[in-house]
């Protein structure tokens, strides 16, 4: 059998210590990867001048599967989302943000189980008509949702209920105001869910999912939605399960992956041996799952509720006092 490569961005701040945990529990676990390293963000700007370079497009292109650490995008100074550009570039359509409670992270609530499916490439993030005005007093920008990218999202998302065994989906939107987009979106929900008659379909507006979620989050198995109400959901959804060092996140396109630790690169704490490395060992879980490799997901599943649940040397998010390899070595001991 040939070995799968993957392609490695380790990123920026704490990027690349969660990465080489993440690396670790990989090869514990008998995952039997290649890995091809390549740069992004403020690393790859300082190193080659440009926040994706010409060889990591080429290297994320030729191996089809990458594993992310978090990036920074400068602020202002014209520079682009890099998640925004390689999701573009590589027509990753759909965004998945799984959040699952774990026993021991002090979250408020015990048995959450979320996946938000969420568009990855239209509505307010298309980038199309940003402008501002020359005086500066006016600035506009233009939200397209199309049926055909409707339709792709809403489809994947019902396929991965059925394939997961998932009972229910919500589609989220605010046709109420945006009639014309929202409203597109909403029509073709209604017309999907027809075809999906063996899983509960309802719709919910924006604002009222988002009471919903703080007070009775239990009700919600799938979720999908647009670019940026995925974005905000999604990250509440984080808020349930203890933060974002408990979210990962998966981009898919046809034929290319890219999974990620969803945080930020927390520079105040990069190499101190602070950060969570959670986020991104679950988005290699993610990975593995995508690779049809669903015993070894499990296997580092398993092992990272135990950690988790027993509070042995957890980090300082988890209400513990560890760091990054004390953390990592619990779980490769239970590996």
């Amino acid at each position: 059998m040939t070995k799968q490569t993957i392609t490695v961005i380790p990123g920026d701040g704490i990027g690349p210590d969660i990465i080489d945990a993440t690396i670790k529990v990989l090869d514990k676990a008998g995952c039997n990867f290649d890995y091809e390293f390549a740069d992004a963000g403020l690393t790859a700007l300082e190193k080659h001048g440009e926040l994706v370079p010409e060889e990591t497009i080429a290297l994320i292109e030729k191996n089809k599967i990458t594993l992310k650490g978090p990036l920074t995008t400068p602020v202002g100074e014209g520079f682009t989302s890099i998640n925004v550009t390689l999701r573009k570039q590589f027509k990753l359509y759909a965004n998945l943000r799984p959040v699952l409670s774990f026993k021991g992270t002090k979250a408020r609530y015990e048995n959450i189980d979320i996946l938000t499916v969420r568009e990855n490439t239209q509505g307010m993030y298309s980038g199309a008509g940003q402008t501002t005005s020359d005086d500066g007093t006016v600035a506009e920008a233009m939200s397209i949702v199309t049926r055909e990218g409707a339709e792709k999202i809403l489809t994947f998302a019902y396929e991965t209920a059925q394939k997961e065994g998932r009972k229910k989906v919500t589609a989220v939107h605010k046709a109420n105001i945006l009639k014309s987009t929202s409203g597109l979106f909403l029509k073709v929900a209604r017309e999907v869910a027809q075809r999906y008659p063996e899983i509960e379909s309802t719709e919910m507006i924006v604002d009222n999912c988002c009471m919903q979620l703080v007070m009775n989050p239990e009700q919600f198995d799938v979720i999908v939605t647009t670019n940026l109400f995925g974005d905000i959901l999604s990250d509440l959804c984080a808020g349930l399960v203890g933060g974002l060092g408990m979210a990962p996140g998966a981009n898919i396109g046809e034929d290319c992956a890219i999974f990620e630790a969803v945080h930020g690169s927390a520079p105040d704490i990069a190499g101190k041996n602070l950060a969570n490395p959670t986020s991104v060992i679950l988005a290699a879980i993610q990975m593995l799952e995508y690779l049809e490799m669903t015993d070894k997901a499990e296997k580092i599943r398993n092992a990272l509720t135990e950690v988790i649940a027993s509070g042995d040397r957890t980090t300082r998010d988890l209400g513990g006092t560890h760091g990054t390899t004390d953390f990592t070595a619990a779980l490769l001991e239970r590996l």
